[in-house]
């Protein structure tokens, strides 16, 4: 029997508890690069960061977006930038163009986003609509039912 290494799908998936119903189909559409690096961290109970490692790129250089439950960052250099560095001994420091895609949760939106010293962290967080929210029914005893339902239907006789 074949098993198979789902690591790449869960650091890719965020706000995901469950197991979700198209898992394969949602493996096979992610990216085998590994570049930019990434961290994905729980900041609380519903909160969320994703920082990458952007090195010599700057805030117009970066693109954010958001369609649907797919969040797509994108990294393009111009080549003006690309011109004016010189000749290269040793390039360690990988300034080539990226995209790279998170799929969300439902219910996950981007807070916002933040480029500090060469990394670029997007806040995130889980808001479960209060309708979907688990709430507590209260047990009760089978003969309040029973005498509640009497009340209703000697109202109902009054009325008629």
């Amino acid at each position: 029997m074949r098993s198979y290494d789902m690591t790449p799908l869960f650091r890719s998936t965020i706000g995901f508890d469950r197991l979700f119903e198209d898992l394969f189909e949602t493996a096979s559409k992610i990216e085998g690069t590994t570049y930019p690096p990434y961290n994905i961290e729980v900041t609380g109970e519903d909160s969320y960061k994703i920082t990458l490692a952007v090195a010599g790129f700057g805030e117009d250089d970066l693109d954010v977006e958001l369609t649907g439950q797919s969040l797509r960052i994108t990294g393009q250099r111009t080549q003006s930038e690309k011109e004016e560095s010189g000749q290269f001994l040793h390039q360690g420091i990988a300034g080539r163009s990226f995209e790279r895609r998170f799929q969300l949760a439902d219910h996950v939106k981007v807070v916002g986003a933040e480029l500090r010293n060469g990394l670029l962290t997007i806040s995130l967080e889980r808001e479960i609509p209060e309708a979907l929210k688990p709430r507590k029914i209260e047990i009760g005893r089978g003969h309040k039912i029973i005498e509640g339902a009497k009340q209703l239907l000697k109202g109902k006789s009054d009325a008629a």
